[in-house]
């Protein structure tokens, strides 16, 4: 468990952009029953989080086309709602950060840390806003 002053500002980056912060497997399993799409961020302390996936996940959600619904669980912070976003995004090994597209419950895009570590976030949000403008 990483300590809760460190994680806040990380989880602010994402939860101020209007993304949904989870913490429980049946909240996880819940939102991702919702009909439309739906991205997960399993969002992490790394670099590559703070330099790519979360500024690339914000830009990404600034076009035209986006996600209906927008959560995020945090690594080392929220096993359980972690461990139930994997299992939804199987058959992809764990990593983080990551990023899932779902619509309508079922995984359509995912984007896995070896995506997203060493790439620019805005790459990422052009590889992001490709997957709306097909499924949204």
């Amino acid at each position: 468990m990483y300590p809760e002053e460190m994680v806040i500002p990380m989880q602010a980056e994402l939860t101020t952009a209007g993304f949904q912060d989870l913490h429980t497997a049946a909240d996880v399993d819940n939102a991702l029953k919702a009909e439309g799409t739906t991205l997960v961020v399993i969002n992490s302390v790394c670099g590559c989080a703070a330099r790519n996936a979360r500024p690339g996940a914000k830009m990404s959600i600034e076009g035209a086309k986006k996600p209906d619904n927008l959560i995020t669980v945090f690594a080392g912070v929220d096993k359980e709602a972690v461990d139930a976003a994997r299992q939804h995004m199987f058959p992809f090994p764990p990593s983080s950060p990551c990023m899932a597209l779902f619509k309508n419950g079922e995984l359509v895009h995912m984007l896995e840390r070896h995506h997203i570590e060493g790439r620019p976030a805005e790459l990422i949000a052009e590889n992001l806003q490709d997957a709306y403008n097909e499924h949204c």
